[in-house]
């Protein structure tokens, strides 16, 4: 079995940045421990397969060690395929995926933007974990499907070194840290080791977080954001109430097929 694949750099306009993302546009389903272990084969955070179904296209992602509900970038990329590759003329492109709804994707002017389900965090306990693991006392706790950290200085997120084996036993997907710009409205990083991704360089569904946060902190609904990882990428954002926009750049790495 021949099968396309893409290696797609989101959230950037040049390679060896942001976040790449693998693409498998498929002719019908593989079995689920096939797509499981394509993704371990590509060892990257995020690999998205994709099916046509008449007008639109039924989409899932595989981290190296499982499959999650909801991924930014590898959305971005797989319409940075689409629009490319397989269906030039397309001014949007509509997602079908089992556990986050219909996901549409739109080019807007240079810009790919994603129209994302919201998800407002709200406060809770901090871990006793969680200081130990990230080394640092944050200003505020709060989660969503993510724990959100928000602390003092872009400087403290920046020079973060978690300890990947306590943050293994938190009851969350992933960790959000996060804290207002110096160059942009805010900054973040994002931690996932329970799914096999120590740190993520951009990510697209932890913005669907902190756009709803930094909204209400900041009094703007469109807002300016650097993931501030060793790659880094740069999103722009709008918060929509119970949906949020997040736009950005994608470009592509590489192409080939895989052989199974």
């Amino acid at each position: 079995m021949k099968i396309p694949i893409y290696q797609i750099d989101a959230f950037t306009s040049k390679i060896f940045s942001g976040n790449p993302a693998a693409v498998c546009p498929l002719e019908h389903w593989l079995e689920d421990h096939q797509m499981q272990s394509i993704a371990a084969e590509n060892n990257l955070s995020e690999t998205a397969f994709f099916v046509k179904k008449d007008d639109y296209y039924e989409l899932r992602w595989f981290t190296p060690t499982t499959e999650v509900e909801l991924c930014g970038h590898a959305t971005l990329a797989s319409a940075f395929v689409i629009f490319n590759y397989l269906d030039r003329s397309a001014e949007s492109v509509t997602f079908e995926t089992n556990k986050s709804g219909t996901l549409i994707v739109r080019c807007e002017d240079t810009l790919l933007s994603m129209d994302f389900p919201a998800r407002k965090p709200i406060s809770c306990d901090t871990p006793g974990v969680l200081v130990q693991a990230l080394g640092e006392n944050p200003q505020e706790v709060l989660s969503s499907r993510d724990y959100l950290i928000v602390f003092d200085t872009e400087d403290i997120v920046r020079s973060l070194k978690p300890d990947m084996i306590l943050l293994k036993q938190l009851d969350s997907l992933g960790i959000i840290v996060t804290a207002v710009g110096k160059n942009s409205d805010f900054v973040s990083r994002f931690f996932a080791p329970k799914v096999g991704i120590p740190e993520d360089p951009v990510t697209g569904s932890a913005h669907c977080t902190l756009i709803p946060y930094w909204s209400e902190k900041l009094g703007k609904k469109k807002l300016h954001a650097f993931q501030v990882s060793s790659r880094g990428g740069e999103l722009f954002c709008e918060d929509l109430g119970e949906r949020v926009k997040i736009a950005g750049n994608a470009v592509r790495y590489s192409e080939g097929f895989l052989y199974l």
